[in-house]
């Protein structure tokens, strides 16, 4: 099989879900799956599933930092070696794991945040192994990601119960 390049991307709800079902979809058909998640915390609702699933491999944060917007310059920069090291990880498990898709969530909005850098992303899926299939999400990914995707998929946003002051709910969003 020849692996491609996924993107899903833009301001709609639903990148991390479409991820998460080429996972469960890869899983079913015998693939193995590597999940790396950036920016979030391990409290989602999904998670416990998606360890129970036989493929499936999910790889811990065991770190949270909170929302960047509200990090000292030293956590930054606290964040940013500690999510190099976990995307270093990442690719790392993945090569010598013989795993078939690897899922990089929320990686886009690490590299916009500077925990990750761009050339080291490029880098990666220009030299990733020929049949691992790699699926990238967030917000805004550069000209050059896009231009790096087999597949680009942008969520739109039309409406969001956020807009009307509802927080993000168990189960649904988390």
């Amino acid at each position: 099989m020849t692996g491609c390049v996924h993107i899903y991307h833009g301001n709609g709800k639903g990148k991390t879900s479409a991820a998460l079902g080429l996972a469960i979809r890869a899983a079913g058909r015998g693939h193995k799956v590597l999940l790396a998640r950036f920016l979030k915390n391990d409290d989602s609702g999904e998670l416990p599933v998606l360890r129970a699933i036989p493929g499936i491999t999910v790889m811990p944060c065991e770190r949270s930092f909170g929302f960047v917007f509200q990090m000292t310059a030293a956590r930054r920069q606290e964040a940013a070696a500690f999510y190099h090291d976990y995307f270093l990880a990442a690719i790392k498990q993945a090569r010598e794991g013989d795993y078939d898709v690897l899922i990089l969530d929320e990686i886009v909005a690490a590299c916009t945040y500077e925990m990750v850098t761009e050339t080291e992303i490029l880098a990666f899926l220009k030299e990733k192994p020929a049949g691992l299939e790699v699926v990238i999400t967030g917000r805004n990914p550069s000209a050059a990601l896009l231009q790096t995707a087999d597949y680009v998929t942008e969520m739109k946003l039309v409406r969001h119960p956020f807009e009307k002051g509802m927080p993000a709910r168990e189960g649904i969003e988390y």
